[in-house]
């Protein structure tokens, strides 16, 4: 299984919302707690582009999003293609075409 790291804050309900999601799915993570440790806040800054929002969720070191993208990645069947747990689903042209816009690999 991939590597995921989540990136969370004290008191953040879609923190705890993608915790529960991603446990309720058997996902192994590591939280990353911003505030904690200078070296975090610092990575996290980097790795997101300081990002305003909290959570933000990497991949194997994939920058995947929120909560909500999380959510649409598992819908679309990406996020246990991302995890390597199944092979790499099928994209339409059209969401070829919004993830290249989006910045996103496809």
């Amino acid at each position: 299984m991939g590597e995921v790291e989540v990136y969370t804050n004290k008191g953040c309900p879609a923190c705890v919302k993608v915790k529960q999601y991603l446990d309720n799915k058997g996902i192994e993570y590591v939280e990353k707690k911003l505030g904690k440790s200078r070296k975090i806040d610092l990575e996290f800054s980097m790795r997101t582009n300081n990002a305003k929002s909290i959570p933000q969720v990497f991949i194997n070191g994939e920058w995947i999003g929120g909560f909500d993208d999380v959510v649409r990645y598992d819908k679309a069947g990406e996020l246990e293609w991302r995890l390597g747990l199944v092979e790499r689903p099928r994209v339409g042209p059209f969401e070829k075409i919004v993830r290249f816009l989006k910045g996103e690999k496809y």
